[in-house]
């Protein structure tokens, strides 16, 4: 079997340290979304923008628990 399909479609239990780095993840993106929602103007760039911050945080999450 292809060790990155196992990898990437299995579920990985958080290891000792990981919760805290995905709420610290969390935690910067939605101070960035918040200045986001404040700045720029209701668009829809701006709802792209938000999209892909959500985005960011999964696959920076995801870099965690498959790393």
């Amino acid at each position: 079997m292809n060790q990155q399909i196992e990898n990437n479609f299995m579920y990985h239990a958080p290891k000792e340290g990981q919760p805290e780095k995905y709420t610290a993840i969390r935690e910067k993106a939605k101070e960035l979304a918040y200045l986001i929602d404040e700045q720029c103007p209701n668009s829809r760039e701006k709802s792209l923008a938000i999209t892909n911050l959500e985005q960011s945080v999964m696959w920076a999450n995801a870099s965690i628990a498959r790393n």
